[in-house]
């Protein structure tokens, strides 16, 4: 009979090796990054998204190896044709300055993405910081920030971008900093209600009552059960990014010449659209729009991606 008990414990410990070797047990943990993973590449027009961002941004930076086009010294375009229909040589035709249009879609696509990005950054990080402080603080020290942040609110963001640039110069350093630093004040807002809302839960308030100090429940509770707000944010403050230069462009305020952005480049289309000229609009406005799309659905994608509540414990 002890025979018989023996060989059924190790037939037991033998089925159970197996199934956590196979991963087949009942309670066999997914570690978090692949659970995070799974949940992203479940939304599809994410994926397409990805794909779409990765090519264009290779295209800008890339682009110009492979279609070397002069794009900064208008008087080596004379012997092109201006306006020029999609051709061979030219697949987007020319500009009404003699530019290759998809060359110049590329070139101000370096500096629109360029812009983005960084502008977006700064933008997300100041956010946070103040939204985190504020909202965790509370007290006075919260009272004082919101009424700053209020006033700075009532501010119409585009006129101040306007008053910014129209007093100092345009250069590409200048226009990352204004629009980083004047575009957090509605980031912060958002991540001082996570903030509210993260302190008064239990788990904080124990961490509290242990001795915990406030920036390690800062660190260690709010910070990561904001993330899924913070990434959200962080992306569309990178379409904003875009979408502020390409209006200040629009406007005749963008990157200086030889240097241009999509903004620019817009205006300049819209006057020769009228004129029958449409290869010097349509493609850059479907490439414009697909990339601020395309950010807002990576967006949605990585606030599911982060929701603590999406995750299996």
């Amino acid at each position: 009979m002890t025979t018989n008990i023996e060989n059924r414990i190790s037939s037991e410990l033998a089925a159970t090796a197996t199934a956590s070797a196979s991963g087949d047990r009942g309670d066999h943990v997914i570690p978090m990054w692949k659970q995070r993973f799974r949940i992203f590449t479940h939304n599809k027009l994410a994926i397409a998204s990805v794909v779409f961002l990765f090519l264009l941004t290779l295209a800008c930076y890339l682009g110009p190896l492979i279609h070397p086009t002069n794009q900064t010294n208008q008087a080596l375009t004379f012997g092109y044709k201006w306006n020029a229909p999609p051709s061979l040589h030219h697949p987007l035709g020319t500009d009404s300055s003699g530019f290759d249009e998809l060359g110049r879609i590329f070139y101000g696509g370096e500096y629109s993405l360029t812009l983005g990005f960084l502008a977006g950054f700064i933008t997300i990080v100041i956010g946070t910081l103040y939204g985190m402080i504020s909202g965790f603080f509370g007290g006075l020290a919260d009272t004082m920030m919101m009424r700053l942040l209020d006033a700075f609110l009532s501010i119409p963001y585009i006129f101040l971008l306007l008053t910014l640039i129209a007093v100092f110069n345009r250069s590409t350093t200048f226009l990352i900093a204004v629009i980083g630093l004047t575009g957090w004040w509605g980031n912060a807002r958002i991540i001082r209600g996570d903030a509210l809302l993260i302190r008064n839960l239990e788990y904080s308030q124990a961490a509290t009552a242990m001795g915990a100090s406030k920036m390690h429940i800062v660190r260690r509770h709010v910070f990561p059960n904001s993330i899924s707000n913070i990434v959200t944010v962080a992306t569309f403050s990178v379409a904003d990014a875009i979408l502020f230069l390409s209006a200040l462009g629009f406007l005749g305020l963008g990157i200086q010449t030889p240097q241009t952005d999509w903004g620019t480049m817009l205006q300049s289309g819209t006057s020769q659209v009228q004129n029958g000229f449409w290869w010097e609009i349509y493609p850059l406005a479907a490439v414009f729009i697909l990339v601020v799309v395309s950010i807002n659905y990576i967006g949605d994608a990585l606030r599911d991606a982060f929701e603590v509540r999406l995750i299996e414990r």
